[in-house]
């Protein structure tokens, strides 16, 4: 898990085809031998075309990610949405640091004072503050917290 420090994309790095892509592939995904065929296929792509606009999709930085999304609370684990406030000069030894735990995921930098913000999914709810306090100890940096209240489920469509 890479952190993502990259600025805005220009607004003309996706065509219509990537963008029907990053609509069309939010959803659901086929489950069959030859998947990015079958995506493809609706897509008046072929396979090779498919895996290959992913690659430069996910390379431009236009999605950070491209796999299953698992429900770790359903599945009797936890997730928490972290913040740390990292000074600039030492952002990627943290980052390294944070990065080599694997209960880290989706860890980006931010503009802001809170400038790396992650998500910890756990097989436990107690681990959470486990591995948060393991974290703190190895940068010397606190750990901001913030368990998720409510869900919500949003669809992220771009403009074709």
């Amino acid at each position: 898990m890479s952190g993502m420090r990259r600025a805005p994309l220009p607004e003309d790095a996706l065509d219509a085809t990537d963008r029907a892509i990053i609509n069309a592939l939010q959803g659901e995904f086929p489950l069959t031998s030859r998947p990015f065929a079958e995506a493809g296929r609706t897509l008046g792509l072929s396979e090779s075309e498919l895996i290959s606009r992913l690659k430069h999709l996910r390379e431009q930085g236009a999605i950070t990610r491209f796999g299953p999304f698992f429900d770790a609370e359903a599945m009797g684990g936890a997730f928490c949405l972290c913040a740390m406030a990292v000074p600039e000069d030492q952002f990627d030894t943290v980052l390294t640091k944070v990065n080599a735990h694997p209960e880290v995921a989706h860890n980006y930098e931010r503009t802001h004072r809170l400038n790396m913000w992650f998500v910890l999914a756990t097989e436990k709810k107690h681990q959470i503050n486990r591995v948060a306090g393991d974290i703190e100890t190895e940068t010397g940096l606190k750990v901001h917290l913030f368990p998720k209240l409510e869900e919500f489920f949003i669809g992220f469509r771009v403009n074709l």
